[in-house]
């Protein structure tokens, strides 16, 4: 999340996954929301998270086994309730403060450091910045498998 002054929209929130299949390159897969003040909840809620993952299976056209952070809004009954809906969709939780065995970690950091020493005057224009560096990673499958491999999960598919 970063914060910029002015104006109503004061933030802008990130979700992404980091998609592998044998044989094929990594995709990133990523949405934005923007926080208003009057929002109660800033970043994505229950439905806006089932929503990223429904427009991810349809982009990936497979099954997802998703492993997840333990954000309150990953675990939420509601969140339950969400993936027990798609038969498609298979979640394991990582442990809790295990984030450095979550990829996704990685592309947060890579991220912010390409915003560093950056001035953004308002939330458009740091969105379309942040979405452009997201762009460009999508395009770098070494960078990616690079994020995927850090961590040292076994990723082999079970047969």
């Amino acid at each position: 999340m970063v914060t910029v002054t002015g104006g109503q929209d004061t933030r802008v929130s990130l979700a992404a996954l980091l998609a592998t299949r044998p044989g094929q390159r990594p995709r990133l897969v990523y949405r934005t929301h923007r926080a208003r003040r009057a929002d109660q909840r800033k970043g994505f809620i229950e439905h806006e998270y089932a929503r990223f993952l429904d427009a991810a299976h349809q982009q990936l056209g497979a099954p997802v086994v998703l492993v997840w952070d333990n954000l309150n809004t990953h675990t939420s009954g509601a969140m339950r309730e969400l993936i027990a809906a798609r038969d498609w969709l298979t979640v394991f939780q990582l442990p809790p403060y295990a984030s450095e065995l979550n990829p996704v970690e990685l592309v947060w950091a890579n991220l912010k450091r390409s915003l560093a020493n950056l001035t953004k005057h308002n939330i458009t224009q740091l969105t379309a910045l942040v979405k452009t560096r997201l762009r460009r990673m999508q395009y770098r499958p070494g960078l990616l498998e690079g994020f995927l491999a850090k961590p040292g999960l076994d990723l082999t598919p079970l047969r």
